[in-house]
């Protein structure tokens, strides 16, 4: 994607200090999405943790999961968040889940009008929008309705 969704002047994401998401980022830049997989249990989950929410488990890795997932709710936000954002809005922010991942659950931005209508259930497909020039650079997860 060329242009950004948001406009700019929002804080950049970068991952944590002590790593735990690093394979998170490393994975969307190449158009991946991953999330957690306890080798022990194998429960699947998000967002990354030091232990497996299922079985405390330390024994995690972060697995390949499909780009579709399905809206499991989401809201309008009509109120700008961040000074950034004044004259931007509304937009609708979805939290996708991945039913054969345990219902894992990730937010995002969905694209497209931001007056559309939104049903939960609906079907969604990961979007990649890269910041390559910032710094740090990363790349953003939106969704769009199939």
């Amino acid at each position: 994607m060329s242009d950004a969704y948001l406009n700019p002047g929002l804080p950049k994401p970068a991952p944590a200090p002590d790593g735990l998401d690093a394979p998170y980022w490393e994975a969307v830049a190449e158009e991946r999405l991953v999330l957690q997989h306890c080798r022990d249990c194998g429960a699947w989950q998000w967002g990354p943790e030091w232990i497996c929410h299922r079985c405390h488990s330390q024994n995690l890795a972060f697995d390949d999961v499909p780009l579709i997932g399905r809206i499991y709710s989401y809201e309008r936000v009509w109120h700008p968040v961040h000074p950034a954002l004044n004259e931007q809005g509304p937009y609708i922010i979805v939290l996708v889940e991945f039913p054969d991942h345990d219902g894992a659950r990730m937010v995002g931005n969905l694209l497209g009008d931001p007056r559309q209508d939104v049903e939960i259930g609906a079907r969604v497909q990961a979007v990649f929008e890269h910041h390559q020039d910032d710094d740090p650079a990363h790349t953003l997860v939106h969704w769009e309705v199939v």
